[in-house]
């Protein structure tokens, strides 16, 4: 199979490779074979606290906070006026929206009670604040709003009283952002919870503006660095911050706990220092070390990154309500994603560890597709 295309001179691949190690973490850790057979690092934490799992989501906002510093700067540079980034912000907000819609309301398009919120919403969400604060306001007033979000958040959910549970609940119920969802959502929430609480909600959207503006001022850094060739210090400084960070968020842990549905702001600080920790690892091995050719699955997946996300997903959904008759006769009925499962995979490695294959397969599959799509130049821009 020819290779895939090679990124374009100039281009940051570290976070290229960053952005695709989000997306092919979000695709392992939604297509387990069985979700009753998962390994504990790969499932979400109960409530509080985080497993690897919980690091994904964050790390993709983060990068969408530095691609928008990097983006922006080189459209100025063409001539873009602010209208013109405007637009294109308002635009790219809408159709990962109008995505994320078509992809909750899949296939039945019962639209009385599709949700409204998911991933997809909360990442078009964030990208259209961050972009419009980015051209309305100094990166001086940007950096006050990105630390007042989560402060403001924390004194919302710790004082404010919700009706029947009181003030400070962290509770799946009991918290002030589940009650908001409840009272402006309705029927329109995730239902995995049961209607009581949504882990992409209205109100927990505000912190998440903070993790993707911490990736603005991180990828303005990596702007104000290039001029010269690459430096281990310029790596060092990314690890240090993000390691100042990762502590941070520990201690606030300490009255704030660290949760991803809630995304506290304790949260916040956590995932961006582990953010920034990973994506200065990346950045000396790749940009200062110049070690490349094994991040080219990376950069293959980070390239086209919405576009496997939806696509992963609607192929999912499609082969859990495919129904396939139970070979042997009995007229029994089982879906085409556990026939796969069940024979391609548990049969011999068991459940767990088929389980685990099934999402690693997927991750493969998609890649197949993926490095295809590049090795003929198709980069489907979202």
């Amino acid at each position: 199979m020819t290779g895939p295309a090679p990124p374009p001179p100039g281009r940051l691949v570290s976070l290229d490779a960053f952005r695709g190690l989000a997306v092919a973490g979000m695709i392992l850790v939604n297509n387990p074979g069985s979700w009753s057979h998962v390994y504990g690092p790969l499932r979400h934490a109960p409530w509080h606290g985080a497993t690897p799992t919980d690091l994904v989501f964050p790390f993709f906002l983060f990068a969408v906070g530095v691609s928008m510093s990097l983006s922006f700067a080189a459209r100025i540079a063409r001539g873009d006026s602010r209208r013109d980034l405007g637009r294109h912000v308002a635009r790219r907000a809408l159709i990962i929206y109008g995505l994320g819609l078509f992809m909750a309301a899949y296939p039945g398009f019962d639209f009385s009670t599709v949700r409204l919120v998911g991933v997809l919403a909360r990442i078009a969400l964030v990208y259209l604040v961050a972009g419009t604060l980015v051209l309305a306001l100094s990166r001086r007033a940007i950096f006050a709003v990105m630390l007042a979000l989560p402060l403001v958040y924390w004194a919302l959910m710790s004082w404010v009283p919700v009706p029947g549970y009181g003030p400070g609940d962290l509770s799946a119920e009991g918290n002030l952002a589940a009650w908001l969802d409840r009272l402006v959502l309705g029927a329109h929430m995730w239902s995995g919870g049961g209607g009581t609480y949504d882990p992409e909600g209205l109100l927990s959207t505000l912190p998440a503006i903070s993790t993707a503006l911490a990736g603005l001022f991180t990828g303005d850094f990596l702007r104000s660095q290039r001029a010269a060739a690459p430096r281990a210090k310029t790596s060092a400084h990314l690890a240090l911050a993000g390691g100042a960070l990762v502590v941070a968020g520990l201690v606030w842990d300490l009255v704030f706990p660290i949760n991803k549905p809630l995304w506290t702001s304790s949260y916040v600080a956590y995932t961006a220092g582990w953010a920034l920790v990973t994506l200065a690892a990346l950045h000396w091995l790749v940009e200062v070390r110049g070690a490349r050719g094994w991040t080219r699955p990376l950069v293959v997946y980070g390239m086209n990154a919405i576009t496997v996300f939806v696509a992963s997903g609607l192929l999912a959904r499609t082969l859990v309500l495919w129904r396939i008759p139970v070979p042997g006769g009995s007229g029994e009925t089982t879906s085409a994603y556990n026939l796969v499962y069940e024979a391609g995979f548990a049969s011999w490695a068991g459940p767990v560890n088929g389980s685990l294959a099934f999402a690693g397969a997927t991750v493969l599959f998609w890649l197949g597709v993926l490095w295809a799509m590049s090795a003929r130049g198709i980069f489907i821009k979202v």
